[in-house]
């Protein structure tokens, strides 16, 4: 009877300590290159209250005031203008031809980010002559873009 006992206590301490140890528990560990940048107008004013969804996220978000929005690098972001009609800053009695730009905190703008908009077509993010990172869009337009 002693033995049975010894055996099962044996067991149960095994059964106990396989458990342990530094085993992959599958868990998902997002990762940590969180990048932010931010939506601004030819004046750098921001664009706040742009709804956007990254491949991350699991709702739509929308920019706050300052117009930031954030991702991790390979994401494609979606942002829905619509309602925002914007000008031409080199000629701004043209009320169709949509300028936005993407800057970083310091308003360093983000060329050569790829993009497909729903209405405008395709496009990468350039250096207008005013200031980098301006990307072009239609009235009420869908955009993608390959962050």
């Amino acid at each position: 009877m002693k033995k049975v006992m010894m055996f099962l206590a044996s067991l149960g301490v095994m059964v106990g300590l396989n458990g342990c140890g530094g085993g992959d528990s599958g868990g998902y560990v997002p990762p940590t290159d969180l990048t932010t940048l931010f939506l601004v107008d030819d004046l750098g004013n921001s664009y706040g209250d742009i709804p956007y969804k990254c491949d991350s996220m699991a709702v739509w978000s929308a920019t706050p005031a300052n117009g930031e929005f954030s991702f991790y690098p390979g994401e494609n972001c979606t942002f829905d203008f619509t309602g925002l009609y914007g000008t031409d800053p080199l000629d701004p009695t043209v009320p169709y031809n949509e300028y936005i730009y993407i800057v970083d905190d310091l308003d360093n703008g983000k060329n050569g980010i790829d993009y497909s908009c729903e209405y405008f077509g395709v496009g990468t993010t350039y250096n207008d002559g005013i200031w980098d990172g301006a990307f072009d869009y239609d009235a009420n337009d869908a955009c993608v873009f390959y962050l």
